[in-house]
């Protein structure tokens, strides 16, 4: 399977620009044959909103925004599956509305077949979004099922693979731990997810990766290590890079109006794909004697063919 994810700096309240963006990296990688296509979280809004007000011009109908239209165009386009975020605005039937931090999934014959609502949020999410599980049935969090031609696939949204509200046990581990009951093969994250490092930190070598991050990642996988299951599980962190916010102000956006922005922010990057099998966790070749995994500042696309050998060994148990 030939996975890729576009990793890039959109500029808050910018769609239109973001989107533009989007296509040109698209069109200067000229990958070949994807099978699927992962964007970040809140790829085109960008992230970074302090309140309800600030975001709610940029809040997309239900699968029917300008996001899920590039993402049907370009799975048309590319003839792959595209998994993108966005901010969602569902309207009920009795004209009532509510907020979520979605994915929508499409098809390579780009039919939308999901729209994941994140399940665990984070506080910047708090302001104008719900918990996803809530407009569940069961109430269960995350999703994990059959997903097109993948089989059963697990996908959540960046804060999910953390403590719920970072008050439950560190050691609960409810995504992985999710992910691992309902037997998924491929586990696919949109993210914007932060580092500690500052923005003049993040100017020095953009393109080697956050280490910690990647290592945090690791660890919020744990189970899938210590199930030392031989099968194989494929798992996706397709995060942004770049900041968002200055602390103070208004930024102009397309629309000519100012849209409030949070405090400054800086995003990890170093989007990657891990595969975890029989208690090893690896990484990817990039290209010969690389590891697959993009930088903390760097724009563009890591595509990773998971049908060839990891080679990379990221950690091992010792039974």
């Amino acid at each position: 399977m030939r996975i890729a994810t576009l990793q890039f700096s959109p500029s808050l309240g910018a769609v239109e620009h973001n989107i533009q963006r989007t296509n040109a990296l698209l069109d200067a990688s000229k990958p070949a044959q994807l099978d699927l296509l992962v964007l970040p979280e809140m790829a085109f809004s960008g992230y970074n909103f302090p309140n309800l007000e600030a975001i709610k011009p940029f809040l997309e109908p239900t699968t029917s925004g300008p996001t899920t239209q590039w993402a049907v165009e370009t799975a048309l386009r590319c003839h792959c599956y595209v998994i993108v975020g966005y901010p969602e605005i569902y309207t009920a039937a009795d004209g009532t509305t509510r907020n979520y931090n979605s994915t929508v999934t499409v098809s390579l014959t780009g039919q939308v077949i999901n729209n994941y609502r994140k399940s665990f949020l984070y506080y910047t999410d708090e302001t104008w979004a719900l918990e996803g599980f809530t407009s569940q049935p069961d109430q269960k969090p995350f999703f994990c099922g059959p997903l097109g031609e993948f089989g059963t696939v697990g996908q959540g949204i960046c804060m999910d693979i953390n403590p719920y509200r970072f008050e439950a046990p560190w050691q609960a581990y409810e995504f992985a731990n999710s992910m691992l009951t309902g037997n998924a093969k491929l586990i696919v994250l949109s993210m914007a997810w932060l580092t500690r490092l500052l923005p003049s930190e993040l100017e020095v070598e953009p393109d080697r990766p956050d280490m910690e991050t990647v290592a945090y990642w690791l660890e919020r996988f744990f189970p899938l290590v210590d199930s030392v299951s031989s099968e194989e599980v494929v798992v996706v962190f397709a995060n942004r890079c770049g900041i968002e916010g200055n602390k103070v102000g208004r930024v102009h956006v397309e629309n000519g109006e100012a849209v409030e922005e949070g405090d400054r922010v800086c995003y990890a990057g170093s989007s990657c794909i891990m595969k975890f099998q029989a208690g090893n966790v690896r990484m990817f070749e990039r290209k010969a004697n690389e590891v697959a995994v993009l930088g903390k500042g760097e724009e563009g696309l890591l595509v990773v063919d998971t049908d060839k050998p990891a080679r990379f060994l990221l950690s091992n148990k010792t039974v």
